[in-house]
C-alpha cells in the first residue's frame, strides 16, 4: 500500500520501553518508502482534538500508535470516522490487544506488520458512549487497576504488588442485573467482564469463543476466584468450570449494579458505576495484523 504521509502517535510514559528506538525505526521505514513522517507525543491534554486538527490538514495514509491498550483506545476514538488504517507498536505495561492480535515481540517485525497490507476489520464497542476495543470489567480487576494507577510501581510487577491488598480490601462478590436478548437475570460475581477479545494482557484466555470481527461481544461472569481455573486460562485451556465462569454472547446489553462498582475500559480506570449500556458501533477499525 502506498501513502504520502504517516503519523506515529507515541505515549511517552507508557510501559518501560525505549520510545526513541521505536521512533527511529518507524521513521527509517517510512522514509524508505519515500513517505513523509510525522510524530505526535500524547500529553493527556486534548490529545483527540489536537490529532484530529492535524489529520484535517495532512494527507495521512497510515496512523501508527506506540503505547498500551489505553493509548490504542484513544487513537481508535480519534480516527474511527476518518476511515484510516492503524498499525500497532506494543509499548505499554500490559499489551492485551497486541497479544490478541498475535503481534510479535521483535520491533522490526512489529513495524513491518504495522506498515503492511494485511488487516482485520475490528469491532468497536460502546460502553456508556466510551469505546472499548479489548477488555472492560466491573469488580476486582478494575479495583486492581485503580490501585495500580495510584502506586509508584509500573509494569507487571506493579500489578503483582497490588494484587494481594486488592483481594483483601475488595467487597466482592458484587451483585449485577444483566439485561440482554430480551431477558433479565441476576448474577453474583467477583468480576463481570465485557470482552471483545480472548485474552487479558497477562495471557489469560478467559473468552475462548470470542472473535473481534464477528459483530458480537461476550459478557463474562466470574462467579468466584479460583486459582486452579485461572491457571487453566493461562494454559489456554477452554474447558473452564461453569461454576467459575459463565459466558453470554450478544450484540447489546445493559448491566445494572446493585451498588457502585469499580469499572475499567482497556486498562484505564473509569470510576465507580451503577449502570453500563453496551452496544457495537457501526464503524469498524482497520488494524494491520500478521499475514
Amino acid at each position: 500500500m502506498n501513502f504520502k504521509e504517516v503519523l506515529l502517535i507515541v505515549n511517552p510514559i507508557s510501559g518501560d520501553i525505549d520510545k526513541q528506538r521505536i521512533i527511529n525505526k518507524v521513521k527509517e521505514e517510512v522514509q524508505r518508502r519515500n513517505a513523509d513522517f510525522h510524530l505526535y507525543r500524547t500529553t493527556g491534554e486534548n490529545d483527540i482534538e489536537k490529532i484530529r486538527k492535524f489529520l484535517d490538514v495532512h494527507e495521512i495514509g497510515r496512523v501508527l500508535v506506540a503505547g498500551g491498550d489505553g493509548t490504542i483506545n484513544l487513537v481508535a476514538e480519534t480516527i474511527r470516522k476518518y476511515d484510516l488504517p492503524m498499525g500497532i507498536i506494543p509499548a505499554g505495561s500490559a499489551n492485551g490487544l497486541a497479544l490478541n492480535l498475535e503481534l510479535p515481540d521483535e520491533l522490526n517485525q512489529q513495524v513491518k506488520i504495522a506498515m503492511g497490507d494485511n488487516f482485520i476489520n475490528y469491532d468497536i464497542l460502546s460502553l456508556n458512549d466510551t469505546i472499548c476495543l479489548h477488555m472492560s470489567d466491573l469488580g476486582i480487576n478494575a479495583e486492581l487497576i485503580k490501585n495500580y494507577e495510584n502506586s509508584n510501581f509500573r509494569g507487571k510487577l506493579g500489578y503483582l504488588i497490588q494484587s494481594i491488598p486488592t483481594l483483601i480490601k475488595s467487597g466482592y462478590p458484587f451483585e449485577f442485573e444483566i439485561q440482554s436478548k430480551g431477558e433479565d437475570r441476576e448474577a453474583q460475581a467477583a468480576l463481570l467482564g465485557i470482552a471483545n477479545a480472548n485474552k487479558y494482557g497477562t495471557g489469560a484466555n478467559v473468552n475462548p469463543i470470542g472473535r473481534p470481527d464477528d459483530g458480537l461481544f461476550e459478557i463474562l461472569i466470574f462467579k468466584r476466584i479460583s486459582l486452579g481455573e485461572v491457571l487453566k486460562t493461562l494454559r489456554n485451556e477452554t474447558n473452564l468450570d461453569p461454576e467459575f465462569l459463565e459466558i453470554i454472547q450478544t450484540k447489546s446489553a445493559k448491566v445494572i449494579c446493585k451498588k457502585p462498582v469499580s469499572f475499567q475500559i482497556d486498562g484505564e480506570y473509569i470510576g465507580e458505576e451503577t449502570e453500563i449500556k453496551i452496544s457495537i458501533l457501526p464503524e469498524k477499525l482497520k488494524i494491520a495484523v500478521p499475514a
